[in-house]
């Protein structure tokens, strides 16, 4: 266990982890440091409560290997889950921590913290790959595990909770002559749990409203990348990475939680994507909190708990409380 009183110099040190990190901070999206410092408990689990294996590499970038932590608890339901580690489209394995993900070990699944390459070296649609990759190395490695292949969610909090949602929406089969067996796998994901994430980037809060790494996103430019320098590259790039408009019948079931008071993702970002994805036929539930930012909230373990029930459900096929 890590003693008490250490717990706020690894939180410092944490969210001081790259030249990004004020700004991280500053604008709320620095969400693993922000999350432990709420829930306000020790930062490992017993041995007897999981086993971590640290930085198993599930791909390589040129020069770069990306890596993800399994968190296999001692009593699993045969079940997994990837956490998205991601602020900002920043992510580092450092920021990973047990507490957030205690409540869904405490239920019995298995949870793979996921690495990806950071912004500003990778943009958006790299990331995305990192991702699609994650998951298939996860689902190509499921008996490795002990858990069920075709029964996989997903979640994460802001950046991470927009990469949740774009593997909701653009997960499947991978190409079948590729020569590595991982890429063959399907990166599809079948339950998505997330916070306030960013869904539509051409339309922020209002109609016509442009964030791609502009306006209200100004300071996150470097994650859309050269393409976001002009109204025309911005609008195909957004259409291209914004969730809400590659919405199908077939997005599997999405919970997502958001604050009312949030300033930097706007409400509004859930709201229209959970009414065209009901428009569509797809389960989408919005949870909303009144008052609250861009930030944890006070209850937002229970939240976390909240999420640990709808994977019962959609997962594990138990029904809701």
């Amino acid at each position: 266990m890590t003693p008490p009183n250490l717990l706020s110099q690894f939180l410092h040190s944490a969210c001081a982890l790259s030249r990004f990190g004020r700004l991280l901070t500053t604008q709320g999206l620095m969400l693993p440091c922000l999350i432990l410092a709420a829930v306000g408990v020790t930062t490992s689990g017993r041995a007897d409560d999981f086993v971590r294996t640290e930085d198993v590499i599930y791909g390589r970038k040129p020069g770069v290997a990306l890596t993800l932590d399994v968190f296999q608890p001692s009593r699993t339901n045969g079940y997994g889950l990837a956490f998205m580690v991601s602020g900002g489209w920043f992510s580092s394995h450092e920021s990973i921590n047990p507490v957030f993900l205690k409540p869904f070990l405490d239920r019995g699944y298995t949870v793979f913290a996921v690495v990806h390459g950071s912004q500003p070296k990778y943009i958006v649609t790299e990331i995305t790959e990192d991702i699609h990759r994650s998951i298939r190395f996860i689902r190509h490695n499921a008996a490795h595990y002990g858990i069920a292949g075709d029964h996989l969610g997903i979640l994460g909090a802001s950046a991470g909770g927009h990469l949740s949602l774009t593997m909701g929406v653009h997960g499947g089969p991978g190409p079948q002559d590729d020569k590595d067996p991982i890429n063959r796998e399907s990166s599809a994901v079948q339950a998505v749990a997330c916070f306030f994430p960013p869904t539509d980037f051409l339309n922020y809060g209002k109609a016509g409203e442009d964030a791609v790494g502009v306006g209200i996103l100004a300071n996150f430019k470097p994650a859309f990348g050269p393409r976001s320098d002009t109204a025309e590259g911005r609008q195909a790039l957004g259409r291209e990475i914004s969730p809400i408009y590659h919405i199908t019948p077939q997005l599997p079931p999405t919970l997502i939680f958001h604050g009312d008071a949030d300033a930097l993702v706007p409400l509004q970002q859930s709201q229209t994507f959970a009414a065209k994805a009901e428009s569509l036929g797809a389960t989408v539930r919005v949870v909303v909190r009144t008052g609250e930012g861009h930030t944890v909230w006070k209850g937002f373990d229970r939240d976390l708990g909240l999420m640990a029930d709808w994977f019962d459900q959609y997962l594990r096929g138990i029904p809701s409380k």
